[in-house]
Parts: C-alpha cells; sequence; structure tokens
C-alpha cells in the first residue's frame, strides 16, 4: 500500500487514518514507533498500530503488552538515565508510563489538556532526564517531575496549534527546535518562549495558510549544533546557523515528503531519511544520496532508529511490511517479525 503523503500534514494521524480506512491492518504490519535500549543491544520497544512489543533477545521473541490504554500508541521512548522506564503517547488517551519495563502502565496526564487527540514524541533533556518535552497536536508540553505534571509551553507559537516534532541541542539543552504544521520554531529558553525561523523553509506569504508546511521530523548534528536538518512534506532541509536560514538539500530524491531522519552520533556526515520512497543515505552531509532499501519489501518508511553502541545498526519500521533491521549501515534489510514468546502455563 503507497500513501500518497500530501493529503494530509501530520504524518501519525495521515497513516493511521488510512490504515483504518482500509478495514485496519493485521498486527505488526504498520510500525509506528521504534525505541532502543541506551546500552542494551538486545532490548527494543517498537509500537504498532495495536500494541507495543519488546525483545529482550534482538529481537527472536517479542512480549506483546496487554493494552494499558483504550486508543492506539501512537510513539514510545525509553528514559536515557533509567531505561527500564518507558514513556507511550496514544491517540486521544495522552501519557502512559511504566516504570518496570512495560509490565505495568499508569496515565501521567496531570496538565494535559483533555483534547489531546496525538502524542507524536517524546524528547528528554541530555543530563536530567526527568525533564521532558512532548509534541502534541495542542501544543509543545514540558515536565520537570518525570510526568508527574506536565505544563503548555507555546509562548510564541500561538498561530500554530499541532507540534510534529520536537529537538534539543545536546551541548545546550536550553536551546529547542520545534516542528509544526507552520514551519520551524526555536527556542533559546528551554521552551518558555519560541520564535519562527523559517527563512529559506516556507515563504511568509504562505504561513497563513492552514498546515502550510509540516515539519515531520528534527534531527541536531551532535558535534555541530549549530547543524540541524528538517524533514517535511515538502523536503528536505539543512540549516548551519541554528536556523536563521534554510537550504533545501536532497532535490534529487524521488519524493519530497521526509518523515523520519538519524544522523550517525561520530560522522555527522552521514545522514539517513525515510518516507514514501523508502531509505535514504547521505555521506556528505545530504549533498547527494544513495537509496538503501536491499531487502525491504514495502518502502514506506515509518520510523528509523540508529544503535548507539553500533552505529552500523539500524532498525526501520514501515506501514506495511513491519520491522527491519540492518547490521551493515543500511546496505541490506532482514525482517524481524514480531514472533511472541508462547504463553507460560
Amino acid at each position: 500500500m503507497r500513501l500518497i503523503p500530501r493529503m494530509s500534514l501530520l504524518v501519525p494521524v495521515v497513516l493511521l487514518l488510512i490504515v483504518c480506512m482500509t478495514g485496519c491492518q493485521k498486527d505488526s504490519e504498520a510500525i509506528v514507533s521504534i525505541a532502543l535500549h541506551p546500552t542494551n543491544s538486545n532490548i527494543v520497544y517498537v509500537a504498532t498500530n495495536d500494541a507495543v512489543y519488546k525483545t529482550r533477545d534482538g529481537g527472536r521473541l517479542w512480549e506483546r503488552f496487554p493494552s494499558f490504554s483504550a486508543r492506539r500508541v501512537t510513539t514510545v521512548a525509553l528514559d536515557p538515565q533509567l531505561p527500564a522506564t518507558v514513556y507511550a503517547g496514544t491517540m486521544g488517551d495522552a501519557v502512559y508510563k511504566s516504570p518496570d519495563g512495560g509490565q505495568h502502565w499508569l496515565p501521567h496526564n496531570v496538565g494535559l489538556k483533555e483534547h489531546v487527540s496525538f502524542v507524536n514524541q517524546f524528547v528528554f533533556h541530555p543530563v536530567l532526564s526527568e525533564k521532558i518535552y512532548a509534541a502534541t497536536t495542542v501544543g509543545a508540553f514540558y515536565t520537570k517531575d518525570a510526568g508527574r505534571e506536565w505544563e503548555e509551553r507555546m509562548n510564541g507559537m500561538k498561530e500554530v496549534h499541532i507540534v510534529t516534532s520536537i529537538a534539543i541541542n545536546p551541548k545546550d539543552p536550553t536551546i529547542l527546535y520545534g516542528g509544526t504544521t507552520g514551519g520551524v520554531y526555536r527556542s533559546d529558553d528551554a521552551a518558555m518562549s519560541w520564535k519562527k525561523v523559517n527563512t529559506g523553509l516556507i515563504p511568509e506569504s504562505e504561513l497563513m495558510a492552514s498546515m502550510a508546511l509540516g515539519v515531520n521530523a528534527i534531527e541536531i548534528d551532535r558535534i555541530n549544533p549549530d547543524v540541524v536538518y528538517a524533514g517535511t512534506t515538502k523536503g528536505l532541509f539543512r540549516t548551519a546557523n541554528k536556523g536563521t536560514e534554510w537550504n533545501r538539500i536532497g532535490q534529487s530524491l524521488p519524493d519530497p515528503f521526509v518523515s523520519s531522519i538519524v544522523i550517525h552520533p561520530t560522522q555527522p556526515s552521514v545522514v539517513y531519511i525515510g518516507g514514501p520512497g523508502g531509505v535514504w543515505k547521505s555521506t556528505d552531509s545530504g549533498a547527494t544520496w544513495q537509496a538503501m532499501n536491499q531487502g525491504l519489501s514495502t518502502l514506506n518508511i515509518r520510523a528509523l532508529a540508529m544503535s548507539r553502541q553500533n552505529p552500523q545498526t539500524l532498525y526501520v519500521g514501515t506501514n506495511g511490511s513491519g520491522l527491519y533491521r540492518s547490521t551493515d549501515g543500511g546496505t541490506t534489510w532482514t525482517p524481524l517479525p514480531l514472533t511472541t514468546a508462547p504463553a507460560r502455563t
């Protein structure tokens, strides 16, 4: 199944709606989010349209967690300092948290608006992981106490409501970027205030249009955080000056819609993107691109993740044929069926 991405600017929403319009796909066919354990490469979590799964053995067998939400899970994330702590964002049911690796879940929604329809992403402070930012369809939110209470952080961003992605500067966590349906915003004060940084990204004359530009993914170069990539519904962009000016890159890519980006942690010239045109890799900071789709039976890419321990290991979630892993930097991909362990008697 191939989507027509320009039907919508909110990636999770359009994918979920089209999946359900076709009768809802079977378990594991659509992988909406991937979370890798920061130190144990055998532990991986994925969210599908139907459940959250966890493997402890590198993908041989999976545990399917009983439904903890009345709604679908849209994103999953691990606390980088306490990786047994798992956060799940949902469609219409806001945030759930597990303190024990997914065995038990509780809602953590104090301060979140009741009408949060989608939690799109969680982003953790690089040192103080109890400080978390959440991108949602009704704005950006912040917690300083690991989700016990959330505060809205939308000052300066009131002309938009849908926040699709957030990125935090790993060297200066007071600097954040927010991807929205009206372009990119930057905060220099830990999300207390935001300002538009759209020069080269979207003409000012188009900003008044409803959902003028959806920014689906933002990634920051860990070596030089002035360099930022933005994957949008209308192409891939790069800035070398913290968003003061953006340049369009990747014009040769077959589809301008970019759903996900990952950057090599120690070789930041190596960048991967995913979208309806498959997985693409650049080794020169986005100047040129090579398709990396050998072994994939579906090119509609929903999620990408790269191992911190070994950046040659990547995971890709598709919107039609499940989860795949590459151990050679994306040259080849192997399917990882979400095979559940036999029930204990």
